[in-house]
């Protein structure tokens, strides 16, 4: 396969074996814990499932490197695995990071609740204002951290600026590129040195897995590699099976989800039952014009605020019959939640208040379901 490949082949074929085992099409799952000894002189080098170096890991490994045009990449057990294992490969005790201000609620917890006794500090920085950046930098701040699209607010920081911060302090630039996705975002083409995901989500998009991915330089992701081995986070084979099917439908799903999500969030804007759409996809969200440059799409995932808050919101969530109340997001079927309640409920009331996740603010992870249906369920709930 050339690699100028559009992305939708690299999605079917990239990473494939060469040739193909035993004439499978589809990589057969390889529910082996051990490999024969072939006279590797490296442990990392063993082949060894914890390792994460079985053939279904290898397929996954090149494939989601091709997706983002990145040197390297390493599937792990959960997306939490990835982003704590890439953290503690970056900094080490004595160290500090930055972080964009507005996190998913497990990262949140991660870095307020046990960055301290693994001997790491942090600040938090407004997404918005690389001028304020500066002010927050110590000489042992090692990397920097955003959300291509932030949990749950729906935020676009200036992620140029953040890539240009980096390489002009030295510092790693990190990205949890989970919202957007390979399909709407490609985190090395714009500089980043590491990209993240819950594979959980868009990439296997079908509900039944639990995964995490680190994309990007291959001195990084080697490095990572090595304390991943160590801290045992690997994936399953049959999950590495599950996954690599579910991502070759990536493209198809994402463009369908941003199509609902859109017209969904086009919906929601002129409902009087509604105060405030957060949508990077609509003309009125602040940052709009970054999205649609940075961006080849916005995803189906999107927030909004109700004028009863809480009330409303919980009344809502009881009355939808196509949106299923469930944490989560990117599957195929539409979920609805309220992050205080779920994504967030780890966090103090104080910071989500900071935030503006209130406890009426919900989220939707828009899926593939036909748009009519999905606008009329949220009608018939608001009308109740």
């Amino acid at each position: 396969m050339r690699d100028s490949a559009s992305i939708e082949t690299k999605l079917v074929h990239a990473g494939a074996p060469s040739p193909r085992i035993g004439g499978a099409i589809v990589t057969p799952v390889f529910q082996s814990a051990m490999f024969l000894y072939e006279g590797e002189d490296d442990y990392h080098d063993l082949k060894y499932i914890r390792l994460n170096n079985t053939p279904n890991h290898a397929v996954l490994h090149a494939k989601l490197a091709a997706l983002e045009g990145a040197e390297d990449a390493l599937v792990t057990a959960s997306g939490m695995a990835a982003i704590s294992t890439a953290l503690f490969t970056v900094a080490s005790a004595g160290d500090h990071v930055l972080f964009q201000d507005t996190l998913y609620g497990g990262t949140h917890d991660l870095v307020t609740k046990d960055f301290a006794q693994f001997g790491l500090e942090y600040d938090f920085v407004d997404g918005d204002d690389p001028s304020t950046w500066e002010s927050k930098l110590r000489p042992n701040t090692r990397a920097i951290y955003f959300e291509t699209m932030s949990n749950p607010m729906l935020g676009v920081a200036d992620l140029e600026a953040g890539v240009d911060f980096a390489r002009a302090h030295g510092l790693v630039s990190m990205i949890d590129n989970t919202f957007a996705s390979p399909i709407n975002f490609r985190p090395a083409e714009f500089g980043f040195d590491l990209s993240l995901h819950s594979c959980t989500k868009y990439l296997n998009g079908h509900a039944d897995i639990v995964g995490g991915a680190v994309i990007g330089r291959a001195e990084l992701v080697d490095r990572f590699r090595r304390k991943l081995n160590h801290l045992g986070g690997s994936m399953d084979p049959h999950a590495c099976f599950l996954l690599e099917r579910g991502v070759k439908t990536l493209a198809l799903r994402m463009a369908k989800q941003g199509e609902n999500g859109l017209r969904i969030a086009r919906f929601l804007e002129e409902h009087p039952a509604v105060h405030t759409v957060n949508y990077p996809g609509l003309e009125r969200h602040p940052r709009h014009e970054r999205a649609a440059r940075l961006f080849d799409g916005f995803s189906g995932m999107l927030s909004f605020e109700l004028t009863g808050e809480a009330e409303a919101a919980n009344r809502l969530l009881a009355r939808t019959e196509l949106f299923l109340s469930a944490p989560s997001l990117g599957g195929v079927e539409s979920l609805i939640t309220i992050p205080a309640l779920t994504s967030h409920l780890g966090m103090s009331a104080a910071d989500r208040e900071r935030l503006g996740i209130t406890d009426g603010l919900v989220r939707l992870s828009v899926g593939i379901e036909g748009a009519d249906d999905l606008v009329g369920d949220l009608e018939q709930a608001l009308a109740g």
